[in-house]
């Protein structure tokens, strides 16, 4: 994976009605460890890291790269948010384009939160990088990842095996000159 290109980054604090997408702070250090050792967080995703060795290996001010966005709820990190260009990826549908992935603590499940950070920052890439398509890869037994991709305009792209699962490729079309999604 790859950053997005020639885009000025971080990007400026995206607002929503309840939640700020902005780069990771050191502040954010603890919800990090957190995300990345949390078992539930990690089902279909190969596992979480040990929380002695997150806490050893992340530096004071943890995944940030461009394409990284902490999603924070009243102050505090709920999720993150990450935009990469999908180069290294796999599948031939998905190769240069933008490639969006997420994840949120499970008490920040069921709220909506993913909906409306993905919606924003998909926002943000269609003002950034208009009339570019985003892929996002999930396992289909991930039901709620699945639901998510179809809310935010996801339409079925392929589905393969790999890393002992089914997984799914879902493809956004670029939003048009009017903003509506080209077929």
């Amino acid at each position: 994976m790859e950053d997005l290109g020639p885009i000025a980054w971080p990007p400026a604090p995206i607002s929503t009605e309840r939640l700020v997408l902005r780069e990771p702070e050191a502040r954010d250090r603890d919800r990090f460890i957190d995300l990345l050792g949390s078992p539930e967080v990690h089902t279909y995703l190969g596992g979480p890291r040990p929380r002695d060795e997150l806490e050893r290996v992340l530096p004071e001010v943890p995944e940030r790269w461009s394409g990284s966005l902490v999603v924070e709820l009243d102050g505090v990190m709920v999720g993150q948010i990450l935009l990469r260009r999908a180069t290294g990826h796999s599948r031939p549908a998905a190769k240069g384009k933008v490639d969006l992935g997420y994840l949120f603590l499970p008490q920040a499940w069921g709220s909506g939160y993913a909906t409306e950070a993905c919606a924003a920052a998909l926002d943000w890439v269609d003002g950034v990088l208009p009339g570019e398509p985003v892929v996002l890869a999930t396992q289909t037994a991930n039901t709620a990842s699945m639901r998510l991709a179809a809310k935010l305009g996801f339409t079925e792209v392929e589905r393969f095996h790999a890393w002992d699962a089914e997984q799914w490729l879902g493809l956004r079309p670029p939003a048009g000159p009017r903003g509506d999604r080209e077929a």
